[in-house]
């Protein structure tokens, strides 16, 4: 059995659960917390991040989320996340990646800094100007998601893809966080919703991080 280690609150690991349920991949989850995480964890991966799976009886460890997501695409041919034409392939990466690195340093990584690292580590106040930035930024990326749900079926396309997952994994913790604010983002919320509601999600969802209260609406999938 794979085991996954994790932390509850990284989007990265939260893109792996998604992708790897969506294929009907089986694992055990291991959590790991990045300011105090285990010796043996990290002589996996020395970098100390989630997420990373570990498949003990045959000695393979995979690191870094599109890594992950790569190989199982590569090796299960159930639900292809990265799936259609050469053009089609790169647009679901190019879209992942964007989801990746440019919505995490914006708003998810500047959210978890503020109000789960100041509160639960350094033990300092947010930074209201940072949250504020963080929160204004959110809005340009749900601007560019409403431009893709109204020109297309899902993010990358006519299909369901690894694009998808990233993206609802980022904006997810960003909502538990109490960083989104859906006003006037009806395409992006409409498919957030959908989202939430695959059965894929449910975990996430149910999941608590002790400390951190997400706001009421969070685990409704209609909300």
């Amino acid at each position: 059995m794979w085991q996954l280690y994790y932390f509850p609150l990284c989007p990265f690991s939260r893109k792996v659960r998604l992708a790897l349920s969506e294929k009907g991949v089986g694992f055990d989850l291991r959590r790991e917390t990045p300011w105090d995480a285990s010796d043996a964890f990290y002589s996996y991966n020395p970098a100390g991040r989630t997420p990373v799976m570990r498949l003990e009886e045959k000695n393979i460890t995979l690191i870094d989320s599109q890594a992950i997501c790569e190989y199982f695409e590569e090796t299960i041919d159930k639900s292809p996340l990265i799936l259609g034409t050469a053009i089609g392939r790169a647009e679901i990466r190019r879209l992942t990646s964007l989801f990746d690195e440019s919505f995490f340093a914006d708003v998810t990584h500047p959210l978890l800094h503020e109000k789960m690292k100041k509160r639960m580590v350094l033990r300092q106040p947010p930074d209201s100007k940072a949250l504020r930035s963080a929160m204004r930024l959110a809005h340009e990326h749900l601007d560019y998601i409403d431009w893709l749900t109204d020109n297309r079926r899902w993010l990358a396309g006519a299909q369901l893809s690894l694009a998808d997952f990233a993206a609802a994994a980022q904006i997810s913790v960003a909502d538990y966080l109490g960083g989104i604010d859906w006003t006037g983002h009806e395409g992006a919320h409409g498919w957030y919703r959908v989202m939430k509601s695959r059965p894929s999600f449910r975990p996430l969802l149910s999941e608590k991080m002790e400390g951190i209260h997400p706001p009421s609406q969070y685990a409704d999938v209609n909300a």
